[in-house]
């Protein structure tokens, strides 16, 4: 192998997945990064690490690097510029090995309309689409206004009638030009009830094509995937053949070398499938992939862009149990699945049941919204899918996990909800199932997870008493009241009292008993009316998250004492997350209705839009086209024309 130091041009999990999988081969890994990931786990990880003083997406900046750490290959990763064509010329003029296919095959398949022609010709059929949005009654609507270039759910956007049309194309071409420099857009026929079926494709320089089956990632939020399996539970043999074989008629018509994905949109009900794109990269969900076949991707890429054939065929191809993957991301499904920031205080997950991590973070992490939410990967493998979804379950729900919102218990519900175990996982699955979107406790659990939390606060207040410290806690020389400890809960504030016995137990409630039989500053052993368990506890300021059976339970502590504060103006709109506000579409005074567009906001480089909660008349304007925000900041004032007749009623 000529490879024996490879540059990393990407971040976060991918970058940690190349890492390992370059390690296992000997070879040297030289990474990059760019200030706001300096205690990232992957610059450590990798042997040497080189500062941008730019950004991931400075292509010139990111050969330097290479040079000055003596590569003698790049691997793009995904996102960032692994689908750029350009990039990947300028590599090979270089003089180095680009860890991809040929930068013609990108081009050709970054073009999205180009890539349905070759499609076409192939004998593969498409949806019905167009260029040129005057012609969107060709395609007719519903349509999904689409990027040309990218992915990622970038650059999309729904559009049922024609009214919507031209907000929505520019909409998506802004988007499209800030996530990938190409503003270009296309009009494509939107399937409300489908599933996105992918197939694995891995092939050679000396004409070796083989795949490795299909995943399914039809449960997707905003046009991104949020579970991945393989194989799918629509796809039969016969249907799989025919994938399968449209997929390597592509790629052969390309002369496709390296890792890579063609998509199809299947209907449900008939089995007809229609060519989407190809994405000439590594994919997000390639571990199902590798988990099923056994076949280490990463491995295969750095070999065949090393020259080296693959040395087995289709038929050497075998495929065995079930994989599931799902992304966990900072993003709160609650109000929409809007991203979410902050510092993860606990982030520790449970040695069993086994199961695939792949992290981007750990304990410490600061969320911002500079990049993707993804915070891991976790990928579940079983002889059966009932299984591969059970795992990957409780994998999730044992995650000590607090300090940033999540979508950690909307997953949860989604792998245990009788749809999914069904196979029932069309896009509209969300829509249609509404799997519980926060943690959901019963009163028996509720009432565990919030008392083993102020038990843990008693017995820190007594680990950091100066005085009297060996004397029990909620001790008494005369009979008096029980201590109480407020924990805010859902809206709600809960009381929790308790008192302590001789015998050293409690006694919660009115007639509930608990015992403490060990406690740390991470973690509480407890028995309370006669259940027992271990869990981990972590405290951050005026929060406390305790680990339950079904997730991890955060607590607000409320003080005795409130101070005053400040109140949000009344009728003030704020923003849901840090960003830059795009636009600002009302004037002072302008009377709007309920649903209208007021502002939109750019983070992570999708657009956001704030809407009007309700019909009334803007009283005041405080942020102005290109300013940055803070999560929470007033954007506007509105005054409802409720509260108007309610003052004349009066």
């Amino acid at each position: 192998m000529t490879i024996s130091t490879l540059l990393i041009a990407n971040r976060g999990e991918i970058a940690r997945r190349v890492i390992r999988g370059a390690h296992d081969m000997g070879i040297r890994c030289v990474g990059v990064y760019v200030a706001a990931d300096s205690s990232a786990p992957f610059v450590g990880e990798c042997d040497e690490s080189i500062l941008l003083t730019t950004s991931y997406l400075d292509g010139a900046a990111l050969l330097e690097a290479a040079a000055r750490g003596g590569a003698q290959a790049v691997h793009p990763g995904y996102g960032f510029l692994s689908e750029s064509a350009a990039f990947a010329k300028n590599v090979e003029a270089a003089g180095l090995i680009w860890i991809g296919p040929s930068p013609d095959v990108i081009a050709a398949m970054g073009d999205k309309l180009a890539a349905k022609d070759i499609a076409r010709a192939a004998g593969i059929a498409t949806l019905p689409s167009c260029s040129d949005p005057s012609d969107a009654d060709t395609v007719g609507y519903p349509l999904m206004v689409k990027a040309v270039g990218g992915g990622g759910g970038k650059g999309m956007r729904i559009v049922t009638n024609a009214s919507q049309l031209d907000d929505a194309v520019a909409a998506a071409a802004r988007e499209a030009s800030s996530g990938f420099g190409d503003d270009r857009i296309f009009l494509e026929r939107y399937v409300a009830s489908a599933r996105h079926v992918e197939i694995q494709i891995l092939g050679d320089r000396h004409g070796a094509l083989v795949h490795l089956g299909e995943r399914e990632c039809s449960i997707q939020r905003r046009h991104q995937k949020l579970v991945e399996e393989s194989p799918s539970p629509r796809v039969d043999d016969v249907l799989r053949q025919e994938m399968t074989s449209a997929a390597l008629d592509i790629a052969r018509s390309l002369g496709y070398h390296s890792a890579g994905t063609v998509e199809f949109l299947l209907d449900n009900e008939t089995g007809d499938f229609f060519f989407l794109e190809v994405n000439t990269r590594l994919q997000v969900e390639h571990p199902v992939s590798e988990e099923v076949t056994g076949i280490d991707l990463v491995r295969e890429q750095i070999r065949v862009a090393d020259g080296e054939p693959l040395g087995y065929d289709q038929d050497d191809v075998l495929f065995d149990g079930h994989a599931i993957e799902v992304r966990l991301c900072a993003e709160d499904p609650s109000a929409g699945f809007l991203p979410a920031t902050g510092t993860l205080v606990a982030f520790e997950a449970s040695s069993t049941p086994e199961v695939r991590w792949e992290c981007g973070v750990d304990e410490t992490t600061t969320v911002t919204t500079e990049f993707d939410p993804l915070l891991a990967k976790v990928i579940a493998y079983a002889p059966t899918r009932e299984e591969a979804a059970s795992v990957l379950a409780l994998a999730l729900e044992r995650l000590h996990l607090g300090g940033v919102t999540t979508n950690r218990d909307f997953l949860v519900a989604t792998l245990r909800h009788p749809g999914f175990i069904s196979g029932h996982t069309t896009t509209d699955f969300i829509d249609r199932y509404k799997p519980d979107r926060e943690l959901v406790l019963s009163d028996d659990e509720l009432f565990w997870a919030s008392t083993a939390g102020a038990l843990w606060l008693q017995e820190e207040n007594r680990a950091r008493a100066t005085v009297l410290s060996q004397v029990p806690s909620g001790w008494r020389n005369a009979r008096l009241p029980p201590q109480q400890t407020a924990l805010g809960w859902g809206g709600q504030v809960l009381s929790i009292e308790y008192r302590s016995a001789r015998d050293g137990s409690f006694v919660v409630g009115t007639d509930g008993h608990a015992r403490i039989h060990g406690w740390s500053e991470s973690f509480i052993d407890v028995e309370i009316n006669g259940r027992r368990a271990r869990q981990r506890v972590t405290r951050s300021k005026d929060q406390l998250h305790v680990q339950c059976v079904r997730g991890t339970a955060t607590f607000s502590i409320t003080p005795r004492f409130v101070v005053p504060g400040v109140d949000v103006a009344v009728g003030g709109l704020t923003a849901p997350m840090p960003g830059a506000i795009i636009e600002v579409r009302v004037t002072l005074g302008q009377h709007v209705d309920a649903g209208e567009t007021l502002v939109v906001m750019e983070a992570m480089k999708m657009e956001h839009v704030i809407s009007a909660p309700t019909t009334g008349t803007v009283t005041a304007i405080l942020v102005t086209t290109g300013q940055q925000v803070d999560n929470g900041a007033v954007l506007l004032t509105l005054e409802s024309d409720d509260a108007h007749h309610d003052e004349e009623d009066s």
